[in-house]
């Protein structure tokens, strides 16, 4: 059973990062023992959705965060929000916790960081060894991505900041429940959970501040679609195909640019395997644990 918000942020830390002359607080979360495993979350919940992810794995050595806009992480209602900055926020958070080496399991908003993260290991720029990731359903082809009506009225420069301010618990999850499978429906409380996720400090205030990833995706395409079809980490791909986002209609590009990548295609499973299907999940990562090393 997952726990609720409160519990889950009651027991991870807020740690100051330092980036470019201003210091922002992120939520961390550190636990177990064993390999280390970096676990990033999606748009626009938190860690919080890796809760029973993680309750399965407690023989490795697992981090988790919440990015800058998101969870408990600070959440700046004037902040010009990038996939490159929550790319360094994830370098720095490796750096406080002396993390040298990792795998990654990364979710929606975070292969787009992930991507640029495999970038600067291309380039040789990335201090922290990377052993495997893997990806769950998320715009790694933006030519692919399909954007929810809502997304994209969030997006535009009028109607997003006039949206942001009247968003409710209702209309959120009346949005979020789109991403789900009519048979894969959440509970109200699980929905409740994820909406505290997303209210706490205001967040559900800077939405169209966050959204602005979608433009990050389009601007650095090449650069990101490149770096993950080309990088030396061994990948994997757990993929809903009901997602109507990022779902089946993006398998037979990954099947086509990266042949050799294992993918994991969850049939009955939405935008969401980690909070629909996680024993698949967690079977997935053990397996691409297990092949990298």
């Amino acid at each position: 059973m997952m726990p609720t918000f409160d519990d889950w942020k009651a027991h991870g830390e807020r740690i100051a990062v330092d980036l470019g002359g201003q210091t922002f607080h992120i939520w961390t979360r550190r636990q177990g023992s064993g390999p280390t495993l970096t676990l990033l979350h999606g748009f626009p919940t938190s860690s919080f959705d890796w809760a029973e992810t993680i309750a399965q794995l407690p023989d490795f050595d697992i981090l988790t965060l919440d990015f800058l806009g998101f969870g408990d992480s600070d959440k700046p209602a004037d902040h010009l929000y990038s996939i490159h900055e929550q790319a360094n926020i994830v370098e720095a958070v490796w750096s406080h916790f002396g993390i040298r080496a990792t795998d990654l399991v990364v979710h929606d908003y975070a292969v787009s960081v992930t991507q640029e993260l495999l970038a600067r290991r291309l380039e040789r720029r990335l201090t922290v060894d990377l052993g495997s990731a893997v990806f769950l359903n998320g715009g790694i082809y933006p030519d692919l991505h399909r954007a929810l009506p809502a997304q994209e009225a969030l997006l535009d420069p009028e109607k997003g900041p006039v949206i942001s301010q009247m968003v409710t618990e209702e209309t959120y999850t009346a949005s979020l429940l789109m991403t789900f499978p009519p048979a894969r429906q959440p509970s109200a409380a699980t929905l409740h959970e994820l909406w505290r996720c997303v209210e706490n400090r205001d967040g559900h205030r800077i939405g169209y501040r966050l959204i602005r990833y979608m433009l990050d995706r389009r601007q650095y395409a090449a650069r990101w679609t490149s770096a993950l079809e080309k990088t030396d980490v061994a990948r994997r791909f757990v993929w809903g195909m009901l997602d109507p986002i990022s779902g089946g209609h993006v398998v037979p590009r990954i099947r086509e640019r990266m042949p050799g990548c294992p993918v994991v295609c969850l049939d009955d499973v939405g935008h969401w395997p980690a909070l629909e299907k996680p024993d698949a999940v967690v079977a997935a990562i053990r397996a691409s644990t297990v092949a990298a090393h």
